[in-house]
């Protein structure tokens, strides 16, 4: 079945283009990308300044996951570096890039804005600002909150912000949302660039790398928190697939088919702030991956949000890893900040997106 989508001046989140997505199709594009995620994987595990052979990191992976049925890796140094150092980091990659790319999602449609993403809404800027009080300030100044805590805390109080200042007799409008959100992202960065100005000079560059997102000091104790909260997150928002659609078609379709908007935005809105804080937390601010990879898996599978909320998951989390494997290559010794990484690559793509958005539009109307 072919859907054809509208391509008009709305802002909401209608795709680019749609293509016919039967179920042999979605099958062979989920194990598609998913190879490409254990590829992208098993890629980050081998380069770098110490190029390690496949084989030795596969051995090394098997050992770890069962010794009583697979020999130990020849070399010592090879499996330090791959089971301590590169494989965490890689599968935190992978885990941070599926809940931005999720939350990319359900933003462009709850909001229903192309241009949405956690920045959008200043969800990421919360976040952001909770941490950073604690790296500046100490646990102390948040009640002795965690790091993680602390982000999460952050994150819930900037959504919590954003509903009440868009909330206007009751109802919640998109337009409303990213004012607000705009509103309250850079009144966050304000406040934790105060906290920089006052902040011990020698740890200033730590928190600027964090804040541009990194996942440089990553042990295994960061990825199973994420993970489970990004599994769990993610198989939720697929049970709200079918809300998620309807409010593509405009509110008052929706309201229709007995969907409270409101309500459900709300909820929306703290769901994708949980998952925020939880990444947050533990790779910084990460700009682009929430923006482009929505778009670029709506060209790929449509907008329906049942095929659409784990193409993007996987293929999010194949860019992230991605990523961070230019970040910490390309000018090797130098971990690069993943934001800088992800904007170079992310730019140029958006550009063309949109110029074939331009192209398609001057084709249909010219």
């Amino acid at each position: 079945m072919t859907a054809l989508a509208p391509d008009t001046d709305r802002t909401d989140a209608t795709p680019i283009t749609r293509v016919a997505s039967g179920p042999a199709r979605r099958a062979v594009i989920l194990l598609a990308l998913g190879a490409a995620v254990l590829a992208a994987v098993i890629l980050a595990t081998c380069l770098g300044p110490v190029r390690i052979p496949v084989r030795d990191t596969v051995q090394t992976v098997l050992y770890h996951l069962s010794p009583a049925w697979f020999a130990k890796p020849r070399d010592p140094v090879f499996a330090q570096i791959v089971w301590q150092i590169r494989l965490p980091r890689a599968l935190l990659g992978a885990v941070v890039g599926a809940g931005l790319a999720v939350v990319g999602v359900v933003l462009q449609a709850v909001v229903r804005n192309p241009l949405a993403d956690p920045y959008l809404l200043g969800v990421s800027s919360g976040a952001a600002f909770g941490a950073v009080l604690v790296l500046v300030l100490g646990a102390s100044a948040v009640a002795g909150l965690g790091l993680s805590s602390a982000a999460f805390v952050g994150a819930l109080i900037a959504t919590l912000l954003v509903y009440l200042l868009a909330n206007r007799a009751g109802r919640v409008t998109p337009f409303r949302l990213i004012l607000a959100g705009v509103a309250l992202a850079y009144l966050f960065q304000a406040l934790y660039g105060l906290l920089l100005l006052h902040a011990n000079p020698y740890d200033v560059q730590g928190v600027l790398v964090w804040l541009f997102g990194s996942l440089g000091a990553t042990q295994w104790h960061d990825v199973g928190i994420p993970a489970a909260g990004v599994l769990a997150g993610t198989l939720y928002l697929l049970t709200q697939a079918r809300p998620l659609n309807s409010l593509l078609a405009g509110e008052e379709t929706a309201v229709s088919l007995g969907l409270d908007v409101s309500r459900f935005r709300m909820r929306m809105l703290v769901v994708t702030s949980l998952l925020v804080g939880v990444m947050v937390a533990v790779s910084g601010a990460i700009a682009f991956v929430g923006l482009i990879i929505p778009h670029a898996c709506r060209m790929l599978v449509g907008a329906d949000h049942r095929r659409l909320l784990p193409v993007a998951a996987l293929t999010g989390s194949a860019f992230l890893v991605l990523m961070d494997l230019a970040a910490r290559t390309v000018l090797a010794p130098t971990d690069l900040p993943l934001s800088i990484v992800t904007a170079i690559f992310g730019v140029p793509f958006f550009i063309w997106m949109l110029r074939q958005r331009e192209a398609g539009r001057e084709a249909r109307f010219g």
